[in-house]
């Protein structure tokens, strides 16, 4: 059995780590109830706007856009969304897995354009290219950044550096729920499920632009990837906080637990020790008698 001194340093350090994760428990509530906020009041727009466009471009399934087509590379652009800081569960790991657990992103093909050092630093040790590091526009996220992140992924696709462009990041559902998706931005793909009865009914029927079709598409599918990736920030942002309340929060109850075991531990060995000093005593005093 441990000493009492042992135990009592033990249980003291294991307090000072309950107050550490206490007071990031409070941090984490404070940032996600403006998170949460945040991403409750942008979520309409966001799906509104995705099945705006998944609207439009359905019906403009036959024309010859680089867009709808996809580039000439056979390299893919992952923009995978993190977060700077660790101690959230398995949030920053549940991202990484969509990419390295699935067999069509391998090494060779696969390029990332990280947000989040979690994210940058977890797939350079798994020896993929990492183009572009984004890290700061997690920490207070704004539509300019999606525009910045759209750009890069642009030039690139058009410079024939990519073909495809990805979107891994953690959709915000609930509080204690949050869900890992992959979201293909580039080339556009529409598929019948993703139109409600009222829209597969005008599915064949032809898209009018003005200005032209091409004209129009190369001004409305910039904005809606700078959406979009605008919106998973938010939802990242806001699965980011709820996660680490949550692991802190069980921390907390962990460390509770292991106080209860270590104080029943040291009450134990001193009840050992008060016994074993009044045998000692008890003996003395029958040898002197």
């Amino acid at each position: 059995m441990a000493s009492m001194r042992d135990i009592k340093r033990r249980k003291s350090s294991v307090e000072s780590t309950q107050q550490i994760t206490k007071a990031m428990k409070l941090v984490s509530t404070v940032k996600l109830q403006r998170a949460k906020a945040r991403a409750e009041q942008s979520m309409f727009y966001f799906n509104e706007l995705y099945d705006t466009v998944t609207s439009i471009l359905a019906r403009s399934r036959d024309l010859e856009h680089p867009y709808m087509k996809g580039g000439t590379s056979e390299k893919r652009a992952v923009v995978m969304i993190t977060s700077n800081k660790g101690l959230a569960g398995g949030y920053n790991s549940n991202v990484i897995k969509l990419v390295t657990r699935n067999p069509e992103f391998d090494k060779k093909n696969t390029v990332i354009y990280a947000i989040g050092k979690k994210g940058k630093d977890a797939m350079l040790r798994e020896g993929y290219e990492v183009m572009r590091d984004f890290s700061e526009a997690i920490e207070a996220p704004t539509y300019r950044d999606g525009m910045t992140v759209t750009k890069e992924l642009l030039e690139a696709f058009e410079k024939g550096e990519i073909g495809e462009i990805y979107l891994a990041y953690t959709f915000f559902k609930n509080t204690v729920s949050h869900i890992p998706t992959m979201l293909k931005l580039l080339p556009v793909e529409i598929g019948e499920s993703e139109l409600d009865e009222k829209e597969k009914q005008y599915v064949d029927v032809p898209m009018n632009f003005e200005p032209e079709d091409e004209e129009a598409l190369n001004l409305i599918i910039p904005k809606y990837i700078s959406s979009m990736v605008y919106g998973a920030l938010i939802e990242a942002q806001a699965s980011e906080n709820g996660a680490r309340m949550q692991a802190m929060d069980n921390a907390t109850n962990n460390a509770a637990e292991m106080i209860e075991h270590l104080s029943l531990l040291y009450n134990r060995a001193r009840q050992s020790k008060i016994t074993t000093e009044l045998t000692e005593i008890i003996a003395g005093a029958d040898a002197i008698s």
